[in-house]
């Protein structure tokens, strides 16, 4: 059942392990990371593991800490304490980085007594099969993107019904982003489609459906996004090539640079569950503006949890050409954030680079977070 898409059991954790560290790319890459003594210790300990809960709790849990050590100033949570332990959540959240919005998730729930989560992820992304193997025998269930529109259908009925027998008969929470594929400027909003697969194919009162998946919004606020600079060139790409497509060793650089690239101060913010919201909601409204409404409170509690930093306020006022915030950062930091802006900028090669509008794009970025909690909080 949903084989070619669910998470991998325990059952299957042993051989998946063994294929992987009998790939030399996969022992390679490992044995690239800054934060690893011994390759032969983690490979050790891994395969002492007899379920993916020990896996994620004895070994991927202490690799993910490293990391954030290694390339945070701080990784946070709040918010995690008013979780229920007995009942099985949807974190849905804003997108900033392909691989660790759900991975430093799960540090922050094992850290606060709760079980790591799920996640989707889009087959685009897997481009080996040592990828593969790692994130399904990671929790994670595949979501298939770049379909035909009939076989588009056949893929979200088994997704939705994916998810609900995940949460229904597993017991198990799960982490979505908010839409597909990242908010290139961090103008986070959800994504109706994502909310309708959610119940696709339900019949009934999709009100009662929906508040028992538990859907609680999750912001999530970076300092600094290791990959705007990329993201910047992708929209100058797009602005002047409108059929222009990510390669797949584009997705591998945005990968390797969002793990390893550094993030400054990171902060997740879980909101509370929106059930009780959404069931008092009138039943006799259309489908579609049930689903805006939801969608709606999503990004208002998304919006309102963010963290701000002094280069949020910097961005706004750059933007802006203005000092509207000025009292919120000092003198040093504006010149600091502008440094760093133009190192970005410099990594960008175009045959065409559009410094000014990669600028602001850039300035954008940081800049949305404030102005979307400012409208939040209004």
């Amino acid at each position: 059942m949903f084989d070619d898409i669910r998470a991998y059991t325990d059952q299957e954790l042993r051989p998946t392990l063994e294929r992987l560290w009998a790939d030399p790319e996969f022992t390679s890459v490992v044995a690239a990371l800054p934060f690893i003594d011994s390759v032969e210790a983690l490979k050790q300990a891994s395969l002492q593991c007899t379920s993916i809960n020990q896996l994620h709790k004895n070994v991927i849990h202490r690799l993910l800490t490293l990391l954030a050590e290694k390339t945070c100033a701080s990784l946070q949570g709040e918010g995690f304490e008013k979780i229920d332990p007995e009942k099985a959540y949807i974190y849905m959240s804003n997108h900033r980085d392909i691989v660790l919005d759900s991975s430093f998730l799960s540090v922050i729930l094992i850290n606060n007594g709760l079980e790591s989560c799920e996640t989707g992820i889009g087959d685009n992304l897997l481009i080996r099969p040592w990828i593969t193997d790692f994130v399904r025998a990671n929790k994670s269930f595949v979501v298939k993107r770049n379909l035909s529109v009939r076989e588009q259908l056949s893929a979200t009925i088994e997704l939705s019904a994916y998810i609900r027998h995940t949460l229904q008969e597993k017991k198990q929470s799960i982490w979505l982003a908010q839409r597909e594929g990242r908010a290139k400027d961090s103008d986070d909003r959800t994504q109706n489609s994502i909310l309708k697969m959610l119940i696709f194919g339900e019949k009934g009162n999709i009100l009662e459906k929906l508040a028992s998946m538990h859907l609680i919004p999750l912001s999530i606020s970076y300092e600094f996004d290791p990959c705007d600079y990329l993201k910047a060139k992708e929209m100058q790409l797009k602005r002047d090539q409108p059929d222009y497509k990510k390669s797949r060793q584009d997705d591998l650089l945005s990968m390797k640079t969002g793990i390893m690239g550094y993030k400054g101060r990171v902060f997740y913010k879980a909101g509370t569950c929106i059930s009780e919201e959404i069931i008092k909601m009138d039943a006799a409204m259309p489908k579609k503006d049930l689903i805006e409404k939801i969608a709606q409170l999503m990004d208002l509690s998304i919006h309102a949890n963010y963290r701000l930093y002094p280069n949020n306020f910097i961005a706004a006022d750059m933007l802006d050409e203005a000092d509207t915030f000025v009292r919120s950062y000092s003198k040093n930091e504006r010149e600091q954030f502008s440094d760093y802006l133009q190192q970005q900028l410099n990594k960008i090669e175009l045959p065409d680079k559009d410094e000014p509008f990669l600028r602001k794009k850039m300035l954008e970025m940081y800049a949305n977070p404030l102005k979307n909690k400012q409208k939040a909080k209004a």
